[in-house]
């Protein structure tokens, strides 16, 4: 099968995945995605800055209802899933969580992996970002 990413701007890399940030040379801010300008100093040039792959879920819901568009859902339609913000030490990224309900908590250690988002018209699978629970070893 084919695969694509959903945004190629936000990784690093995908064997393994690496997300793609940038990191305020004024002030070290570090955000993602990355962007132009500082939101903290407006001062500094934003560097690319690769981010940590293991966390920290910091919060989390449900999203128990089809996000709006440009939201497509994946094959076989929407299903409900777990969205939230997880802490890498310098920055909360907000990402889908691939956690089931009965092991989901605040603190729960995670691991960043790809996912797919949908399948576009010609068959080809888009990739997203999420983050899984942590194997036991890195816990």
């Amino acid at each position: 099968m084919i695969t694509r990413l959903i945004d190629e701007d936000l990784f690093e890399s995908v064997h393994p995945p690496r997300l793609n940030g940038g990191r305020c040379s004024g002030c070290a801010t570090v955000v993602f995605p990355r962007q132009d300008s500082c939101p903290k100093c407006s001062d500094g040039a934003m560097s690319a800055h690769v981010l940590p792959v293991s966390g920290r879920v910091w919060s989390w819901t449900l999203q128990a209802f089809p996000p709006k568009p440009p939201y497509r859902p994946p094959t076989g339609g929407y299903q409900p899933y777990h969205v939230g913000y997880v802490d890498l030490g310098e920055v909360l990224v907000e990402a889908r969580l691939e956690v089931h309900r009965t092991e989901i908590r605040i603190g729960l250690p995670v691991r960043l992996t790809t996912v797919p988002a949908y399948q576009d018209e010609d068959g080809t699978e888009v990739l997203t970002f999420a983050f899984c629970p942590a194997p036991e070893e890195d816990r």
